[in-house]
C-alpha cells in the first residue's frame, strides 16, 4: 500500500503536485482511439467494402468498445496501475515512483535531474549529491523508488506516463527551482 500525497504535509506552500491518475489515462486514450477511427474509417470505406452493409452508428459502437478495452488494458496494466507521484516546491522535491516510499530532497542535496522521453514513455531521473542525504519522509514498508544506474552515478527513477498535469509542465516546475546549467540540461532532453 502506497502513501498518498495527500497523507503526507507539503514542505512549503508553493507545493505542485504531480500525480498517477489512470481514470485520466483511461479518458484521454480512449478519446485519441475514438478520434483515430474517426479519421480512419472513410478512407477504410472508400477501399474496403464500404462497410459491408453495417450502418454508422454499429460501426462507432465496435469502435467505441475495442477503445474501451484497449484504453482500461492500458490503463489498469500492472504497470499502469502502480501509483506514482513528484511535488515540487521551494522546499524540494518530493518522490514516491511505482508505490514506493517517498523520499524528499532538498535542492541543494540534488546533483541532477531529468525528464527524458524514452520510447514512448517519459522518464524522471534525479541524482541525489549524495545518498545520505536522501530523507525519507513517511513509512519504511515499500522502500526508496527504484534505482538506476546514469553518467551522473545512482538516480532515483519514475515513469511519469500516467502522471498530470504533464511531463512537459514538470519541466516548466523544475526548471523554476534548478540552477541555470541544469535549466540548459532538462531543456535539452
Amino acid at each position: 500500500m502506497s502513501i498518498a500525497p495527500e497523507q503526507v504535509e507539503a514542505p512549503a506552500r508553493d507545493a505542485v503536485l504531480f500525480k498517477s491518475s489512470p481514470v485520466r489515462t483511461f479518458v484521454a486514450l480512449f478519446l485519441l482511439l475514438m478520434v483515430s477511427f474517426a479519421l480512419v474509417s472513410p478512407v477504410v470505406a472508400m477501399f474496403g467494402d464500404g462497410g459491408a452493409g453495417k450502418r454508422w452508428w454499429q460501426t462507432a459502437l465496435q469502435a467505441a468498445v475495442v477503445a474501451a478495452l484497449a484504453a482500461g488494458a492500458y490503463a489498469y496494466s500492472t504497470r499502469g496501475s502502480l501509483r506514482t507521484w513528484v511535488r515540487v516546491s521551494s522546499g524540494g522535491l518530493e518522490l514516491a515512483a511505482q508505490e514506493s516510499d517517498p523520499i524528499m530532497l532538498a535542492w541543494a542535496d540534488i546533483q541532477h535531474v531529468t525528464v527524458r522521453r524514452e520510447g514512448f514513455r517519459n522518464v524522471l531521473e534525479v541524482t541525489p549529491v549524495d545518498m545520505d542525504r536522501v530523507h525519507p519522509v513517511q513509512g519504511e514498508e515499500a522502500g526508496p523508488p527504484p534505482l538506476a544506474e546514469t553518467p551522473d552515478g545512482q538516480s532515483f527513477t519514475a515513469d511519469l506516463s500516467e502522471v498530470w498535469p504533464s511531463p512537459r509542465r514538470l519541466r516548466r516546475e523544475l526548471a523554476r527551482y534548478l540552477p541555470a546549467d541544469e535549466k540548459d540540461a532538462a531543456r535539452a532532453s
